[in-house]
């Protein structure tokens, strides 16, 4: 008789065990913040973003390891720059700040007056700063005054382990209705601020709001505004003005996507068993673990993913249409290469495909209307003498 003890059955892995070994043994799981929440919203369709992401993976440090490293960030100037701002908008016990508040979103209210609050925020850690500001907020509430929380650290449930969240400004009502306050450097001329840009803090915004709903859930008389207050220097001076952004349409986006994040256990599942984008690995591993994880491509992905660079690189590789746009894509239907969009135009494509059948008339009036044009002669350019030097 054996005198080992029997075996236990195996335990199953966990999602957290899963999740760290797609990480890598040695290396910690980067927390999320409102940006990457934000850029996910942005590309709902994209499932490697959603997994590594929901697994913590530093993507800067796996582009690196693939040797496409990203190539955007902000530049210390730009940081400096809107620090600066930041810190006049708040001077004075945030009383400028205030004062947008009321006229843009609440004229019906009292002014607010020098009596403001602005509660200390400071405690030990992200989970004690997120529990004095949730302390702070319900305060606020009760006191029926305005209030101002510079800085508060909000926690939000992402892939089953909490994201803390720290949005420049909540202004609290003297009704109860809290606000979400986003102060930007660039520039709102003539009351109007690049679209791009406002749509980029829209999307990070609409997060702040999702975390202020669960506290709120939790206050009596609470109330989280669904029009945030966009912050931005008035034409080409350093002076403070505003405009109210409504973010419905972006909460709900984005609402939608963290739940998909919170079934990132079945993109996990999905992958074979030994895989990992651990950063220690060689390229060749890494990009057979990347590639084994559906993508949605754009060229917007430039800006916003750390991956972006080695994705159009794959999408080139692989002639998708993705690498051209998503409004190219989506014309284009179930055409999904370029070469067969190309082969459409030619006549080559299904007749009875409409895109095809589109592709190819559109490149018959190209060519009729170009015949005139190729039929006249070229006017004559002289040669230009070789360089003495």
């Amino acid at each position: 008789m054996s005198s080992y003890p029997p075996s236990s059955p195996a335990q199953p892995t966990t999602l957290r065990q899963r999740l760290a070994g797609l990480r890598g043994p040695s290396v910690p799981p980067r927390p999320l913040d409102a940006r990457a929440l934000a850029a996910l919203a942005a590309n709902p369709g994209c499932g490697r973003r959603a997994l590594l992401d929901g697994a913590g993976v530093d993507k800067n440090a796996l582009a690196t390891a693939l040797g496409s490293p990203a190539a955007f960030g902000q530049s210390q100037f730009a940081i400096v720059r809107g620090n600066s701002f930041e810190a006049k908008v708040k001077g004075d016990g945030g009383a400028e700040l205030l004062r947008l508040v009321h006229a843009h979103l609440d004229t019906a209210a009292e002014p607010p007056g020098a009596g403001a609050l602005v509660p200390d925020l400071t405690a030990a850690g992200p989970e004690g700063r997120a529990a004095r500001t949730a302390l702070a907020l319900r305060e606020a509430t009760s006191a029926k005054d305005w209030t101002l929380l510079d800085h508060p650290m909000l926690a939000l449930e992402v892939a089953g382990t909490p994201a803390y969240l720290e949005p420049d400004a909540v202004v609290v009502h003297p009704d109860g209705r809290w606000t979400v306050v986003e102060i930007k450097s660039f520039p709102m001329i003539d009351a109007a601020a690049d679209a791009a840009k406002v749509g980029a803090a829209a999307r990070q915004a609409a997060v702040y709001v999702l975390a202020l709903e669960r506290i709120a859930g939790k206050v009596a008389g609470a109330e989280v505004g669904h029009t945030v207050l966009l912050v931005c220097p008035k034409d080409f001076s350093n002076l403070p003005t505003a405009a109210p952004v409504d973010i419905r349409r972006e909460r709900s986006v984005t609402r939608r996507q963290l739940d998909r994040l919170t079934r990132v256990e079945e993109l996990a599942a999905a992958l074979p068993e030994g895989l990992s984008f651990d950063p220690e690995r060689t390229a060749e591993e890494l990009a057979e673990a990347v590639s084994a994880v559906d993508a949605a491509y754009a060229p917007e992905c430039l800006a916003a993913c750390e991956l972006a660079f080695h994705c159009r690189e794959r999408a080139r590789a692989a002639d998708e249409v993705t690498a051209l746009g998503r409004s190219v894509r989506g014309e284009l239907g179930a055409l999904t290469t370029v070469e067969e969009a190309l082969a459409a135009a030619a006549g080559a494509g299904c007749a009875e495909d409409p895109t095809a059948a589109a592709l190819h008339r559109a490149a018959r009036l190209r060519a009729e209307a170009l015949e005139p044009a190729a039929a006249l002669p070229r006017p004559h350019v002289p040669e230009t003498p070789e360089c003495p030097c």
